[in-house]
């Protein structure tokens, strides 16, 4: 198996046990939801999961994963506000989950970075 494909293929499988985590233990993900957006915690954490196992689907299918990973990196750009928001309510928390939510701020970037690779990697397949 390429590189590129195993890459994409892990990508997606981080995406799917994240949409699977959120959908079955959507308790410690509504924490994380921003107050300022509309409706209730629990239908965004739903709406993650959902749009990760879609993202994740998308990126595993080599006719969609251009689009799926170009998504997949705005994706984690998006979520960022939540993490944001963890790092901040946990301050008071004891020091490993305190370096745990904080740690989970630069891990966006090569997130990011990840799924802008399998993106640019699918160009030439068809």
């Amino acid at each position: 198996m390429p590189r590129s494909e195993r890459s994409s293929l892990l990508l997606a499988g981080l995406l799917a046990t994240a949409g699977v985590a959120h959908l079955t233990s959507p308790r410690s993900f509504d924490a994380t939801v921003p107050r300022a957006l509309p409706g209730t915690p629990r239908a965004w954490t739903y709406a993650s999961g959902a749009v990760e196992l879609a993202l994740a689907a998308g990126v595993a299918l080599p006719r969609t994963r251009r689009t799926a990973a170009l998504a997949t990196a705005a994706f984690f750009v998006g979520v960022f506000p939540a993490n944001v928001k963890m790092a901040l309510d946990w301050r008071d928390k004891p020091a490993p989950l305190k370096a745990a939510a904080v740690g989970r701020l630069p891990l966006q970037i090569p997130l990011v970075w990840w799924a802008r690779n399998v993106a640019r990697n699918a160009e030439g397949q068809a």
